[in-house]
């Protein structure tokens, strides 16, 4: 029987790698979710407030995104749309770009449902009082919704940092891409995933946590 011998003094040698891609996958993330409830919230809008022929190509691009695996989604704004277009971009770019419109397919839903939980009593006190439309949406729509779908915001957006390590495969230096790196350059397959599990870990269960507290403090229960 074999016996495998630990060695992790040769693997934390470059340990800076892992934490320098830990920073990248943090930036992803806050990057696609700052662009992705962008994108959600407008389509969301859209989809309550605007044009009946509009729903049907929202309705498209949420079932699609939502259908397909993120990685196919990955490798065609990479590989396949140059290709196509003739168009250039970095691959942290078309990482974000990507990851952007998958989280936007998952928010658009969960920002819906909270536009439309919002009580009527209160944009209706919001119109006695003068304010526009504007004024209703900004002040009374938009606040009370994004309180409602915290919680199911927080799953998402821990989900979109998890989502970060499939950039390694268009060699986006993030924390995925470290650990692959040191496999290569030490061979030491099991201490490099031994090191790297309880940093996605602890810092999925940090920003969940972050989160949590938000949740107490600003959620409303419906």
């Amino acid at each position: 029987m074999m016996h495998y011998h630990f060695n992790f003094a040769i693997v934390w040698r470059y340990s800076a790698k892992l934490f320098e891609g830990l920073l990248l996958s943090v930036e992803l993330a806050a990057a696609t979710i700052a662009i992705g409830m962008l994108i959600g919230l407008i389509l969301a809008l859209v989809q309550l407030d605007g044009p009946r022929w509009a729903r049907p190509l929202i309705r498209f691009y949420v079932e699609f995104v939502r259908n397909v695996p993120l990685l196919l989604l990955v490798y065609l704004v990479f590989y396949g749309i140059p290709s196509a277009i003739d168009l250039q971009y970095e691959a942290t770019t078309s990482f974000v770009a990507t990851l952007a419109v998958y989280s936007g397919a998952y928010l658009v839903e969960v920002l819906r449902a909270g536009l439309e939980a919002v009580p009527k009593g209160l944009i209706e006190a919001g119109k006695s009082i003068g304010l526009t439309p504007f004024g209703v949406l900004w002040h009374i729509r938009l606040p009370t919704a994004l309180r409602i779908a915290l919680p199911s915001l927080s799953n998402t957006y821990v989900s979109l940092f998890k989502d970060t390590s499939i950039a390694s495969a268009i060699a986006v230096p993030e924390l995925a891409y470290g650990m692959r790196w040191i496999e290569t350059q030490t061979f030491r397959t099991v201490e490099v995933y031994l090191l790297a599990t309880p940093i996605y870990l602890v810092t999925s269960y940090a920003i969940l946590l972050l989160l949590r507290l938000a949740e107490r403090r600003y959620a409303i229960s419906r």
